[in-house]
């Protein structure tokens, strides 16, 4: 698959020029016939003989943006002066911070926000710990937790490097759900020490979200911190995945008129976020589900199973098939795919029944090229941003976080994943609905609010209260 000019790697030169001539439009011409895009041309100084431009411009990698530079500077009259990474540009110095609700103009102020004003309201919440989420950032505040060992598609690279992608989603709940969070990377990757911490930190939250940690770690740490805080524990790349997965399902399922009781479906992948789709798709009423892995398909008489993989074998693979990827895939009607790049092709896809749905999410290298599933699948759908379709989880935790919070929900249950992903699935109306667009924009205005709406409905929860005077306050 031949990767298109994205923003991800679009950059700024700034450059100098004649005046006059047809200098400028050789440089876009220069930039297009070597694969980039110009996004922006500005002039930012001008004199009787040069002109001081700077060309914005979008290309497939950092291979390619250097490429472009070149032929850039092949143009004659060009000076190239300063290259800018623009999107290093929108990380310098992070991209979140912190900001104060109430203005500090004076003493007054000082004193009630802090000493001797707070002493009060310390021993309120002393003398009532439930106190706590009203009167400090607690109740609107979640923790995004990671050891740095699964970060995105590049591995165990440790916490510092996590950092990014963790300051990332806290920026992600703030604009999409208005959640306070905080990245939190932890420079361990032993589980009873994740726990440990995570448990120490938990009083300043009304949530934890575990992020890209390495499986089978993950299950444990999740799994004992649900049992321990008295908060709602979930791992995105587990539930979140799941969820947005299920949602799209649902669609799909619309679009090519199949009921999900009576699909096949076919999943590659057996790590978290492939044991969690798997899980929700069987407590959504799917029936016939086999799993693969690196070893093939996943059985009962396969050898060295580990408990996760053993638990999928009793729960799948009804016809105990022992092949590998590509026979499975023979007569299913689903493909979902959290795996690895190109490992089928157009022609594996050919062997499905017809009406397909093929989800191939592996980022940013799908399992299969989208334009060849296309030729054979009626709807196809990957985890990239230029093409039809993408499932995204930024689709799913905003909203599920702030459905939590918002009912002061102490768990996650498989109920709540299901409301959530039945809401999103609901935002796509009937007149919507389609092969290309089977899952909202991240940007619709009622994604969030709903799928938010449906989980706080499934804790059996309310909204928020009005917020009122503690007790020793004088009317």
């Amino acid at each position: 698959m031949t990767a298109l000019p994205s923003v991800s790697y679009s950059i700024t030169v700034r450059l100098e020029v004649p005046a006059g001539g047809s200098t400028v439009s050789k440089l876009t011409t220069a930039v297009e016939q070597a694969g980039g895009l110009v996004t922006a041309l500005d002039v930012t100084a001008s004199g009787h003989e040069r002109l001081r431009i700077d060309v914005t411009c979008a290309a497939a990698d950092t291979e390619h943006a250097g490429r472009l530079v070149e032929a850039m500077r092949a143009v004659p009259g060009v000076e190239i002066g300063r290259v800018s990474d623009r999107t290093f540009l929108m990380h310098l110095g992070g991209k979140i911070s912190m900001e104060a609700k109430h203005p500090i103009r004076n003493r007054d102020d000082l004193s009630m926000i802090y000493t001797p004003g707070v002493a009060r309201v310390c021993l309120a919440i002393a003398a009532n710990p439930d106190d706590a989420r009203r009167l400090t950032i607690k109740r609107n505040s979640v923790a995004v937790v990671t050891d740095g060992s699964a970060v995105l598609g590049l591995g165990n690279i440790g916490p510092k490097a996590a950092l990014p992608v963790m300051e990332g989603k806290a920026a992600l709940f703030k604009r999409f759900a208005g959640i306070d969070a905080w990245p939190l990377c932890l420079d361990t990757q032993d589980p009873d020490e994740i726990v440990q911490i995570v448990q120490a930190i938990a009083p300043g939250f009304a949530g934890i979200n575990l992020e890209d940690i390495s499986a089978p770690r993950c299950f444990e740490i999740e799994a004992k911190l649900r049992e321990e805080l008295d908060i709602p524990v979930f791992h995105d790349d587990q539930h979140g995945t799941a969820v947005v997965v299920l949602g799209a399902l649902y669609n799909a399922l619309r679009v090519v008129g199949k009921d999900i009781s009576n699909v096949r479906v076919v999943l590659s992948g057996a790590g978290a976020a492939g044991t969690a789709i798997l899980k929700l798709l069987l407590a959504a009423g799917v029936k016939d589900t086999c799993v693969a892995d690196i070893g093939g398909v996943i059985h009962p008489e396969r050898d060295g199973l580990s408990p996760e993989l053993r638990w999928i074998a009793e729960n799948t693979n009804a016809a105990k098939y022992s092949g590998d990827l590509k026979g499975a895939l023979a007569g299913a009607d689903v493909f979902i795919g959290v795996s690895a790049p190109n490992i089928l092709t157009g022609a594996d896809i050919a062997t499905m029944n017809e009406d397909a749905i093929v989800f191939a999410l592996a980022n940013p290298v799908p399992e299969v090229d989208p334009a060849e599933a296309g030729e054979h699948a009626a709807v196809v759908a990957t985890g990239r941003s230029d093409f039809p379709n993408q499932i995204n989880n930024v689709l799913v935790f905003p909203g599920v976080f702030r459905g939590l919070l918002d009912a002061q929900s102490s768990k996650v249950s498989i109920e709540m994943e299901l409301a959530a992903a039945k809401a999103l699935a609901g935002v796509v109306t009937d007149d919507e609905l389609n092969a290309t667009y089977i899952v909202p924009s991240v940007f619709h205005p009622e994604v969030h609010t709903m799928v938010a709406h449906a989980v706080r409905d499934a804790t059996g929860g309310k909204a928020p209260a009005h917020e009122t005077y503690p007790d020793d306050t004088p009317a």
